[in-house]
């Protein structure tokens, strides 16, 4: 579904747009922040003058406030650049029981997963709508033109570290870099992923380990 921009922020030269969306993935609204370096800000696109994609991915708990506000790194894709994109990290007002009980559980903890266990499989689609559905909105949007979309990379903190890694390696191709900070390496085996993998993915530790970058790695 197309964006609504619910706020323009001017920062270092460029833009910050923040935006939400119905998904279809989630069916939910999702809110979704896009960094706009200068060129691609103001300038009139075309192809010579397309920038870069970085993908964002946060942490548990956290919401695109984290890094487009709070981490600063809007000052080195405005020196590189490249436009940022930071998706939310989960499904919200999803209005399953338990969804708020915890905090590395339910809201702002989807692990960038497709749950497979009800009743989380039908709203907790994070990996469908991060490799699927977003790209195709953003080369939709009315700044899609200005997105180079052949020039994607996939980067995270923590929980979003864990969500980089994976799937840049479960979808080959679609991503031209992948790097992590802090990431959750091997969910399988920290309480944080076996509490996840359990509650989204069922007991079956075979499958967990699909969504894994250390077993991923090994594989």
């Amino acid at each position: 579904m197309p964006f609504e921009t619910k706020a323009t922020i001017a920062t270092f030269g460029g833009k910050l747009l923040k935006l939400t969306h119905e998904s279809t993935s989630t069916k939910t609204p999702m809110s979704v922040y896009v960094y706009l370096p200068a060129k691609a800000a103001h300038g009139s696109p075309d192809q010579k003058s397309k920038v870069p994609v970085l993908i964002f991915l946060s942490g548990l708990t956290c919401t695109p406030d984290n890094c487009a506000e709070k981490g600063y790194f809007t000052a080195a894709a405005s020196r590189a650049g490249l436009a940022v994109v930071y998706p939310d990290t989960s499904p919200r007002g999803a209005n399953i029981e338990g969804e708020d009980a915890g905090w590395d559980f339910g809201t702002g903890a989807g692990f960038y997963v497709d749950a497979a266990r009800e009743p989380w499989s039908r709203n907790y689609r994070m990996e469908t709508y991060v490799t699927q559905e977003l790209p195709r909105a953003l080369a939709e949007s009315e700044f899609g033109g200005a997105l180079d979309l052949d020039r994607v990379g996939i980067t995270g903190h923590s929980m979003g570290g864990h969500g980089a890694l994976t799937l840049f390696m479960r979808h080959p191709g679609l991503y031209r870099s992948v790097s992590a900070l802090a990431p959750i390496c091997n969910p399988c085996n920290c309480p944080w992923g076996e509490k996840a993998f359990s509650g989204y993915l069922g007991d079956d530790r075979e499958e967990w380990k699909k969504h894994d970058a250390t077993e991923l790695i090994k594989g």
